[in-house]
This record gives structure tokens, C-alpha cells and sequence, in this order.
């Protein structure tokens, strides 16, 4: 249930970023999914799963507020609405799954 919470925050935060916010609300959201996706790819090693765990550590460094990464505007946004659409789905298989047991 935690994961779930998570995943819906997280792609709430990611595509708040398509909106004309502050700079302070991108560094928030930075430091916020680098934390999500690290406790994310935790649970998936926990659970050993691989690939998400793969995932989730390639999101934690894309996301990470400490080395930027230097993409303009328009990449942001686009990476924010693929991995924001990428957990909608997530929650929304994890949640099928969660309902057949």
C-alpha cells in the first residue's frame, strides 16, 4: 500500500511540473522523487524484482538534485509526463494484482 501512495504522489508532484510554478517547487520535487524512487527501488529489491529495481535506481540518479542534469525545459517536461504516466500505470497493474489475490 505504501508503493501505491507513493507511485500516486510522486505522479501527482511530476506533472504538477508541467504548470508554471516557483524554482523552489522544482527543487522539492527533485529531492522528492529522488527519496520516492530510492524507497522505491528498496521495496523492489526487497521483493527482488530486478527490473523495477534497475528502473527506480535510474529514476533516483536522473532525478537527484545534487549533480543536475542539464535538460532544457521542454525535456523536463517531457521525462516528467513519461515516468508520471509510467506510475499511473504502475498503480494502476499493482492494484489489479492486489485485487486477484
Amino acid at each position: 500500500m505504501n508503493n501505491i501512495i507513493i507511485k500516486i504522489v510522486l505522479a501527482t508532484l511530476l506533472l504538477l511540473c508541467l504548470l508554471n510554478m516557483p524554482y523552489g517547487f522544482y527543487q522539492f520535487v527533485r529531492f522528492a522523487a529522488m527519496v520516492g524512487f530510492a524507497y522505491l527501488a528498496y521495496s523492489a529489491n526487497e521483493h527482488n524484482n530486478k527490473n523495477e529495481l534497475f528502473i527506480y535506481i535510474s529514476l533516483a540518479i536522473l532525478f537527484q538534485p545534487f549533480f543536475k542534469i542539464a535538460f532544457g525545459r521542454m525535456i523536463w517536461n517531457i521525462v516528467d509526463v513519461i515516468v508520471g504516466i509510467g506510475l499511473a500505470i504502475s498503480v494502476i497493474k499493482d492494484s489489479k494484482v492486489k485485487t486477484n489475490r
